[in-house]
């Protein structure tokens, strides 16, 4: 599943990125400039992409991924989550 946010204004795209992870259950890492953002279904802390080793990798549930700053901003999961 793949959605795409291209809000205009500095991080308005990550931040409806964001926005849309917490309204369905989804808890989100912090951003890292040399990777994209962890995403895992439940309330977890994700460390930012660089600390995560492969196997961490391999057990998220998606990413965010894109400019950020400007936008667009992807969010990629491996499966369709029960939208609100």
């Amino acid at each position: 599943m793949q959605i795409v946010f291209d809000n205009k204004g500095t991080f308005e795209a990550m931040y409806a990125a964001q926005q849309w992870c917490k309204d369905n259950g989804i808890s989100y890492g912090s951003s890292c400039v040399s990777g994209p953002v962890g995403l895992l279904r439940g309330n977890y802390c994700i460390a930012k992409w660089h600390n995560l080793n492969h196997k961490e990798r391999a057990q998220l549930d998606g990413t965010i991924s894109g400019d950020l700053r400007e936008g667009p901003v992807k969010i990629q999961l491996k499966e369709t989550p029960n939208v609100k």
